[in-house]
């Protein structure tokens, strides 16, 4: 663990937070303005979430904001470090990128406070950074030498191709992948996603996380995919990537997952295609002698997005009671069948959630828009569900800090 805060640095960091709260997003725009000058550090980074939204700056000020607030106990980000630590491996993020970072923030946080950034502030936030940044790295070599130790394990981008492309909606298309090597691959854990180095003609490197939807095993990985309408890499996956194609991937990662064994019964609530984790933790449990009982709940538009629905109910059929399925249509077409194709009609409401699952006794787990996250949650601990048994996976940017 690294050297406690000083209880000056604590104090300084403490008095900022006024000026986080009032200058934080320029201070993080600056931030990336200054590292994507060097290219090396600028292709580390889903740009998806910088240049081509912008929205990745407003995550990193209210993580930077949450950190100053918190500076006194930073136990309280466990699990916020976690996840970032989590990422930061899918995207083979090592100890040596730490610095161009702290350069980047330090010269943001000078450049828009001017003199109000004082030679003590900039030394308070600078042992802050090393502070956290430790921990990260210490927690990040952990997971390197997991993956590498790990059957059919490996660290940073192995080659793999693909050797069937699936059309399972009008938007969603699967993609199975094995390694180019011949050799096996380390088991996920069921929940987990993969992180893929994309080469685009003409374009910086892509890096984008994609959740693993097939069973955990040691011969291969599946990744199903929702074409976004501007989406470059979904785009590429669609259109480009065919039978053959080899892609550069980072080993599986991710701090949502299905435990082992469930100490409860579960709940899987998704959106769109939200759905793609769950698939793979619904196949883990249906190869469990004995499994508490999954609930899977998923929304979508019509048949027309809807993808992987044979697999599910084939899923449910085989299991002799221990995974249930209900989906609901927004939208249904004439051709949609209400107790074949799907099973409701209109939206997943929090009062429906209310009546037909175990709620307080339950551990849900969420996947989809952020807004759907956000709304789900909310009502799951309004009605009682402790915290601790509400997960969530989201591929936006992440809303804690250092994230990339």
């Amino acid at each position: 663990m690294p050297r406690p805060l000083s209880a000056q640095t604590v104090a300084v960091v403490k008095a900022t937070v006024p000026a986080l709260e009032a200058h934080g997003l320029d201070i993080t725009r600056r931030m990336y303005e200054r590292m994507f000058q060097k290219p090396a550090i600028r292709d580390l980074f889903n740009q998806s979430h910088h240049g081509e939204t912008g929205s990745q700056p407003k995550a990193l000020a209210a993580a930077i904001l949450a950190y100053a607030q918190n500076i006194e106990n930073p136990g309280v980000l466990a699990a916020a470090i976690e996840r970032i630590a989590q990422k930061h491996a899918g995207l083979n993020i090592l100890s040596e990128h730490y610095p161009a970072v702290a350069e980047a923030l330090l010269g943001a946080i000078q450049d828009v406070l001017g003199e109000a950034a004082t030679p003590t502030v900039l030394a308070a936030w600078g042992e802050a950074y090393w502070f956290l940044a430790d921990v990260l790295i210490g927690r990040e070599t952990e997971i390197y030498d997991q993956q590498a130790g790990a059957l059919g394990g490996w660290n940073g981008w192995r080659d793999f191709v693909v050797i069937e492309k699936v059309r399972e909606s009008d938007i969603i298309t699967s993609f199975l992948l094995v390694p180019a090597d011949g050799g096996t691959v380390m088991r996920h854990k069921p929940g987990q996603y993969l992180t893929f180095w994309l080469d685009i003609p003409g374009r910086p490197p892509l890096k984008r996380n994609y959740s693993i939807s097939s069973a955990p095993g040691d011969t291969h990985y599946r990744i199903t995919v929702k074409r976004e309408p501007h989406g470059l890499a979904s785009n590429f996956l669609h259109d480009v990537v065919e039978t053959g194609t080899h892609l550069k991937v980072g080993a599986p990662a991710g701090d949502f997952f299905l435990p082992e064994r469930p100490d409860r019964p579960v709940v899987l609530l998704s959106g769109g295609v939200g759905q793609t984790p769950f698939l793979s933790m619904m196949q883990a449990a249906a190869n469990q002698e004995a499994s508490q009982i999954v609930h899977f709940i998923h929304g979508t538009q019509s048949g027309a997005t809807h993808a992987l629905g044979g697999e599910v109910r084939a899923l449910a059929a085989g299991s002799k009671g221990r995974i249930q399925a209900t989906t609901f249509y927004e939208c249904p077409r004439p051709q949609d069948r209400q107790g074949g194709d799907y099973d409701i009609s209109g939206l997943i409401t929090p009062e429906w959630l209310a009546r037909n699952t175990l709620l307080a006794g339950a551990d849900y787990f969420l996947c989809g828009p952020r807004s759907f996250l956000r709304d789900f949650a909310a009502a799951l601990l309004r009605s009682g569900v402790p915290a601790s048994q509400i997960h969530y996976e989201f591929f936006g940017p992440a809303d804690e800090l250092l994230a990339a």
